[in-house]
């Protein structure tokens, strides 16, 4: 019988905000059904004597207490002893997040991984998006400083994304071309993300939940006045809202080939009815916001989906 232990490998609990995390939402919930909760960070996770070991803890959660976890016993686990595995560590997509992703492949076949190690790292959250493009602002993936160029002459306000950032960092807004800071930014950031500037992103963008291949939930999020980023780590206000016709055909398009790519759990992005081009599936947030404003509980879908 497998053991009831749900593994998630993801930061350190200490650096977690419980009031907006989703990895925590998650363990919660699975908790009431008795699994025990074991957690490790990426860097100590191992192959040893050809078994996939983990260095961390198990551990408790609790929204009622001051400190809202407990560790309860530190230890070495062998993680096909484990039912699920969870990958909730934050972008950026480096080395390290790629190397656990062929360490945790060794043992998907045994234990249920979400996501599948495979998928997150054949699929660039930004780079997967040019499936649809025709569903997007006018987007550009380039480090040429003349493709770039040409792009803002035609486009007048373009966003400039790094492919393998997250949480809103490193992008910026350019209102008018800059020679030397575009060069800067490619130099630090490679292949970059160029995207038309859509002003509507002011009154906010909509975050869509994609659980099993179904869209299960929505939230916009609004930028605090004068920015332009809709990341709740930089200030954003969540509020319900529901999808267009428009909206819910292409994210039913894209849950059912996310589903096929064996993606399990993602979230998509909306700007004024266009897809955003970010296809979060290496640690998409927002199911306790979207739990907090409407009281769905998207916990629940998540871990019934799965069987547990």
């Amino acid at each position: 019988m497998t053991n009831k232990i749900v593994a998630i490998q993801g930061n350190h609990p200490s650096k977690l905000n419980p009031k907006t995390d989703t990895s925590v939402f998650l363990a919660n919930e699975i908790q009431k059904k008795k699994y025990r909760i074991f957690y490790y960070d990426p860097k100590d996770l191992s192959i040893v004597n050809s078994k996939v070991i983990a260095k961390g803890f198990f551990i408790k959660f609790n929204y009622n207490d001051k400190k809202f976890y407990k560790i309860l016993k530190k230890q070495k686990l062998n993680l096909i002893k484990c039912k699920y595995i969870l990958i909730r560590q934050d972008p950026p997509f480096n080395l390290e997040y790629i190397s656990t992703t062929f360490i945790l492949e060794t043992i998907k076949n045994k234990v249920k991984i979400i996501n599948n190690p495979t998928s997150i790292r054949n699929i660039s959250e930004k780079l997967y998006s040019v499936k649809y493009l025709r569903f997007m602002p006018n987007t550009i993936f380039t480090q040429n400083i003349h493709e770039i160029k040409n792009f803002f002459k035609k486009n007048k306000s373009v966003i400039l994304k790094p492919i393998h950032s997250f949480s809103g960092n490193d992008i910026h807004l350019l209102n008018k071309f800059k020679l030397n800071f575009v060069k800067k930014f490619i130099k630090k950031h490679d292949h970059i993300m160029c995207q038309k500037y859509l002003p509507k992103i002011s009154k906010g963008d909509k975050r869509v939940f994609l659980i099993n291949g179904k869209i299960c939930g929505v939230i916009s999020r609004v930028p605090k006045k004068g920015s332009f980023l809709s990341n709740m780590s930089k200030g954003a206000v969540p509020i319900n809202i529901k999808l267009t016709k428009l909206e819910k055909r292409i994210s039913n398009i894209i849950a059912k080939d996310l589903k096929k790519e064996k993606i399990y759990f993602a979230g998509i992005d909306f700007i004024d009815q266009k897809l955003n081009g970010d296809i979060n599936v290496t640690s998409p947030t927002g199911l306790k916001t979207l739990f907090d404003i409407s009281k769905i509980n998207l916990a629940k879908i998540f871990w019934k989906d799965l069987k547990a």
